[in-house]
């Protein structure tokens, strides 16, 4: 007989009665988990003591480590080693404060036989509300149940009351009275024009491209095939090192060209002669390097959408590629010449940019730009952070940022209300320049396409983009990112609670409309194209078909 050396049963974990137990997910980059500590321990203490309040005790699932100077999560490594030692029954709580990636932890979240809480700080200074709806959204794509809890200081009747509700039944359950599955739609030019884009889209197919799959621990924001194929969207799979190496080929003279055009249009920039902190010549001329590469390898591929990764590898490399992609959502923008100049590439035309590889946002910028492209509307779309919001004057405004890839024409003055800002040294140390600004007061339709139940989901909704005083906007810039373009958004028929409990991603799409009646029409023609597509679509507050 053969003996084998047969591992041991897993030990017993059980955790003491009335005890919880805590963990985190921090950034990949060690420079946000040591500048987001703060306040992340800050939002823990609050969480323990609104346990010790109810009697329960709140213990971390490991020790903050004396070297690297934080408590985070830092690697899908030392996520599966933490949870070896966190009894599978016992309450968890995942307190986020800041950027995390969600791989992280979601290993120990899909087998954790107790129940789950996540909870964030509702605060600016740092993501912590962007990090928290990441991990929402992929326990979501998962199936794993979860209750989710958010709080400015710990001290509100809402966060005290969901603590409790939790550590008594397992479970928060929170108001989505304003969402509603779409009716039957009218028999409308609109819905018309929907379907009949959904069977062009399927009949002849579009291709998206992907540089580098799976940016920033999103695993909510990676479509799998067999539910995109469907749609007739299908991936071209590509290497951010191929990038890299084609914007080594492009002239100078011929990035500078890109530089000369952003300024006569309006376009300024602040700059610097220290490139460790300040944005430079040499930085700029990089990007727009990166910005003839990419229209350059759309075009080799015939791509109707691209998404740079950027974040991972290329940030060691290269400046940032915000400044390239807000222009490639822009219909009017530098022109690039195909590789034997023959012919300008994508003239005339926005080439949708994803974000971070968001294959969410992939799907809905294209639908978006196909939509607003036949009804003879601006179809320049974007992505922006859920970042954080407060009431102004009676209404709650939401602040919604992105990482300087805005396109020019969301922004008040166009080109000319664009400055471009050194991206931060912490996230960015190649640096890179931003498209900052303030996005111009309209109308807007906002939306998410997210996986829940094994297939895609659409929550579709309206909002306003409102005008504030330059103190206040001035203050919420710098109360987050002052770098980045902001949005000032309020949501319609949606209370901040509401939204927060059922968003399903960290990103948010928006696109502008001339007016009110023109965005009812054209959400009404998206709703009709997702249907068709075989898409759940869901309407957020209110709505006018």
């Amino acid at each position: 007989m053969t003996t084998y050396t047969v591992p041991p049963p897993p030990r017993p974990r059980t955790a003491p009665p009335r005890t919880a137990v805590l963990v985190t997910s921090g950034d990949l980059r060690e420079p946000a988990n040591v500048a987001g500590w703060p306040l992340q321990a800050a939002l823990e203490r609050l969480v323990a003591q609104r346990f010790d309040a109810e009697g329960w005790t709140l213990v971390r699932a490991f020790d903050p480590d004396p070297v690297t100077g934080h408590g985070f999560i830092s690697s899908q490594r030392m996520g599966l080693e933490v949870f070896r030692d966190v009894p599978p029954e016992a309450p968890l709580v995942v307190a986020i404060a800041n950027w995390q990636y969600s791989h992280h932890v979601l290993h120990g979240l899909r087998t954790h036989a107790g129940p789950i809480l996540t909870v964030a700080n509702f605060e600016p200074a740092w993501p912590g509300l962007v990090g928290l709806l990441n991990l929402n959204a992929g326990l979501t794509k998962m199936g794993r149940e979860y209750s989710t809890l958010w709080t400015v200081d710990g001290s509100d009747a809402f966060f005290r009351d969901g603590i409790r509700t939790w550590l008594e039944t397992g479970r928060v359950v929170h108001d989505a009275s304003h969402v509603r599955d779409l009716p039957a739609l009218p028999d409308s030019s609109e819905t018309a024009l929907g379907r009949a884009l959904a069977d062009q889209l399927r009949t002849d197919k579009a291709i998206v491209g992907v540089f580098d799959e799976g940016c920033m621990g999103m695993y909510n924001a990676i479509i799998d095939d067999e539910l995109l194929n469907p749609l007739g969207i299908y991936k071209e799979r590509l290497s951010q090192s191929e990038l890299w190496a084609q914007m080594q080929t492009v002239p100078d003279v011929e990035a500078d060209d890109v530089g000369r055009w952003l300024r006569e249009a309006g376009m300024t920039f602040r700059l610097g002669t220290d490139p460790a902190t300040d944005l430079t010549e040499d930085q700029l001329r990089w990007q727009y390097k990166m910005y003839i590469s990419a229209l350059r390898m759309s075009d080799d591929f015939g791509l109707d959408a691209v998404g740079i990764q950027y974040q991972q590898g290329m940030r060691n490399l290269s400046p940032a590629s915000d400044l390239a992609e807000g222009l490639l959502n822009n219909v009017d923008r530098p022109p690039v010449t195909s590789r034997d100049g023959s012919r300008v590439l994508y003239a005339g035309r926005a080439l949708p940019h994803f974000n971070e590889v968001d294959e969410g946002v992939a799907v809905d910028a294209l639908v978006t730009d196909r939509i607003w492209t036949a009804m003879g509307l601006d179809p320049a779309n974007t992505l922006h952070d859920v970042r954080w919001g407060e009431e102004h004057d009676g209404r709650y405004v939401w602040v919604f940022e992105i990482s300087g890839s805005v396109p020019p024409s969301h922004l008040t003055g166009g080109y000319r209300g664009a400055e471009g800002w050194r991206q931060g040294p912490v996230f960015f140390p190649a640096g890179g320049s931003t498209i900052n600004g303030v996005s111009r007061p309209g109308e807007i339709v906002w939306s998410r396409l997210y996986i829940a139940d094994a297939r895609l989901h659409l929550d579709l909704g309206r909002a306003s983009v409102v005008e504030l005083p330059p103190d206040e906007t001035r203050r919420r810039k710098e109360a987050t990112n002052p770098e980045w373009p902001i949005a000032h958004v309020v949501l319609h028929g949606i209370t901040r609670d509401q939204f927060m409990a059922r968003h399903k991603a960290n990103h948010v799409q928006v696109v502008y409309a001339p007016d009110g009646a023109t965005a009812d029409a054209a959400l009404t023609a998206k709703a009709a194209m997702f249907e068709r597509l075989g898409v759940a679509v869901h309407l957020c507050g209110d709505v006018a078909l």
